[in-house]
C-alpha cells in the first residue's frame, strides 16, 4: 500500500499493520460466530432424490433429531442414523440434529426380524409397553400381524418366511407423526405385495415405471399392504 493509502487509513506507517490486525480480527470473529453455531449442536442434513448423505458433526455422546423437514418419514437405523464421523440420512429424510451432552437412550428404533426356511425366530428387543408397527416387509412371503409376525413381552417375532423391518415406538407418544415412504414394484406385469402398517391410507407421490399406475386397476392398499400389478412401479406415501 503507498503512502497515501497509509494517510487514508489514517497516516502514519503502523496504518497498514492496524489494518491487517482489524482484519484478522474480523475473521477470527467470523470464526468464532460459526463456531457457536456449531456448539449449538444442530446441523441441517438432507437427503435428496432419496440418495445417502453424511453430514460431519461429534457423535461421541450420540446424536439426537430436534426438528423434521421433510415429509418422508426420519426413523433412526432405517432413515437416518450415526457414525464415528457424523449423521447420515436417507430415503427422502431431511432434517435438523443436534449432538447430546450425554449418552441418551433412544425412545424410537428399528429392528430387522427375519424367518428363515419358515421356522419362527424371536428377535428380543425391550419394549415396555411400546408399540410396534411393520415399516417394511423385505420377503416375498407374506408379513401379516399375528399370523406371521408379532409382539411378545420383549420380542418381536416373525414365522412362515416372514422377514420385514419394524419400528418401535415410544411408549407414551407413540409413532412420530406424518407419512413415511415405501417403494412398491410390479416385475415382468406379476402382482406384488408390499407389506406395511397402514392407519390411515396411502397416496402414489412418484410413478416409476412406463406404465400406468392406476388405483384401484394396477395399485391399491390395505391396512396391511400395498399392492402393484401390471408392471407398476411406483413410490407410495403412507400412514
Amino acid at each position: 500500500m503507498d503512502v497515501a493509502g497509509d494517510a487514508q487509513l489514517g497516516g502514519g506507517p503502523g496504518a497498514l499493520a492496524r489494518w491487517m490486525a482489524l482484519c484478522v480480527a474480523a475473521a477470527v470473529m467470523a470464526v468464532a460466530g460459526r463456531g457457536a453455531v456449531a456448539a449449538d449442536g444442530v446441523v441441517r442434513c438432507e437427503s435428496s432424490d432419496l440418495r445417502r448423505v453424511h453430514c460431519p458433526m461429534d457423535t461421541r455422546n450420540d446424536v439426537e433429531l430436534v426438528r423434521q423437514l421433510s415429509g418422508n418419514a426420519c426413523i433412526r437405523e432405517s432413515d437416518w442414523g450415526v457414525d464415528a464421523a457424523g449423521v447420515w440420512v436417507a430415503r427422502g429424510c431431511r432434517a435438523e440434529f443436534r449432538a447430546r451432552d450425554g449418552a441418551v437412550t433412544v425412545s424410537r428404533q428399528m429392528i430387522r426380524c427375519e424367518s428363515s426356511g419358515g421356522r419362527t425366530r424371536s428377535c428380543p428387543v425391550a419394549l415396555r409397553g411400546a408399540p410396534v408397527r411393520l415399516l417394511r416387509q423385505v420377503s416375498v412371503l407374506p408379513c401379516k400381524r399375528d399370523e406371521s409376525w408379532g409382539v411378545g413381552r420383549n420380542e418381536v417375532w416373525v414365522s412362515r418366511g416372514c422377514k420385514g423391518e419394524f419400528e418401535v415406538g415410544d411408549r407414551d407418544a407413540g409413532f412420530p407423526p406424518g407419512p413415511r415412504l415405501l417403494t412398491c414394484e410390479s416385475k415382468d406385469q406379476v402382482r406384488r405385495e408390499c407389506g406395511t402398517t397402514i392407519e390411515r391410507g396411502a397416496t402414489l407421490v412418484r410413478q416409476l415405471s412406463g406404465m400406468a399406475c392406476e388405483e384401484g386397476r394396477s395399485w391399491g392398499w390395505t391396512p396391511e399392504k400395498v399392492w402393484v400389478d401390471k408392471g407398476c412401479r411406483a413410490q407410495f406415501s403412507v400412514e
